[in-house]
């Protein structure tokens, strides 16, 4: 999956994974290994980053909190990706004022 110039993703079977490690593959839907998390330009990627996603579920509420967005995808096998916005403008002016 190619999410822009500089962001290539493989997403793996786990007959496929093993081939690369002798470690015990995790079951992402008993514990978390990983989060990883994905920044976007602006809101509306966000939303449209997680509508790509297709039929994998949306495991948390989406967050809002004025100065970054956020929203989740879970992968089938489990694994958690984290897409958000943040305005760092706002942010660092939050942090000089406080």
């Amino acid at each position: 999956m190619i999410l822009s110039e500089t962001i290539h993703v493989m997403l793996l079977t786990r007959a496929r994974i093993a081939q690369f490690t002798r470690k015990r593959i995790a079951d992402a839907h008993r514990s978390c290994e990983v989060t990883n998390a994905l920044s976007a330009d602006d809101r509306a990627a966000v939303d449209d980053l997680v509508a790509s996603a297709g039929a994998a579920r949306d495991p948390t509420p989406q967050q809002d909190l004025g100065f970054l967005q956020g929203r989740s995808i879970e992968h089938p096998d489990g694994h958690i990706w984290e897409v958000f916005w943040m305005d760092a403008d706002a942010v660092g002016k939050a942090a000089a004022a406080g």
